[in-house]
């Protein structure tokens, strides 16, 4: 099995998961040690070592965490060819104006 090419596999597969709906980021993990250290600059959300890959990430809610997921982990595997393991860090929640909050809790 061969690593993936700096940078840009790596890059590409970031790109990726932010694609996915419901995905709003990348997330660095608890003391922000989730990360690729490449030349200059980290990718933080991504560890990509020893043939293995952990993607962390932000959702928006609602979504469905198992088939974003399954989404996160199809889009990376496609690209960089190795396992790759889904941590949902955190969910956010979509906004809600006063009126749309209002009109919500009329009867």
């Amino acid at each position: 099995m061969t690593a993936p090419a700096p940078g840009t596999d790596i890059d590409r597969a970031a790109a990726a998961v932010s694609a996915v709906p419901g995905v709003t980021g990348l997330h660095g993990g608890e003391f922000g040690t989730v990360a690729t250290y490449l030349p200059g600059r980290r990718i933080t959300g991504l560890r990509v070592d020893d043939g293995h890959c952990d993607v962390h990430v932000t959702v928006r809610y609602p979504v469905d965490l198992f088939a974003t997921a399954d989404r996160i982990r199809t889009a990376v595997h496609a690209i960089l060819g190795i396992p790759v393991d889904v941590t949902i860090e955190d969910v956010t929640i979509e906004d809600v104006t006063t009126d749309q909050h209002d009109k919500e809790s009329l009867p």
